[in-house]
C-alpha cells in the first residue's frame, strides 16, 4: 500500500511528517489531509490573533505533491 506524508503549515512554522501513512486511495488520502486540516484548525486558531493560514500539503514517498489542503483565517472588529 503506498505511503503518504502529511506536513503541516501554520503561518510560518512547518511540522515534518517523517512517519507517513498508508493509504489505499487517493481519496481515502484527500479525506485524511481535509481531517488533518479541521484538527489543527481547532488548536492554532489562537483567539488573539486576526489572521491565520494553516496548510497541510501531501506528499508520497518520493517526494512528489499529490494533494494540498488550505485554510485561511481572517477575523476583524465590525464596531468599536
Amino acid at each position: 500500500m503506498p505511503r503518504y506524508f502529511f506536513d503541516a503549515y501554520t503561518d510560518n512554522d512547518l511540522q515534518k511528517d517523517d512517519t507517513g501513512t498508508e493509504f489505499d486511495s487517493l481519496e481515502n488520502v484527500r479525506e485524511a489531509a481535509q481531517q488533518h486540516l479541521h484538527a489543527i484548525g481547532l488548536h492554532e486558531i489562537p483567539m488573539d490573533l486576526d489572521r491565520r493560514t494553516l496548510a497541510v500539503p501531501v506528499t508520497d514517498r518520493d517526494g512528489r505533491a499529490v494533494y494540498s489542503a488550505t485554510l485561511s483565517y481572517a477575523g476583524r472588529w465590525l464596531t468599536r
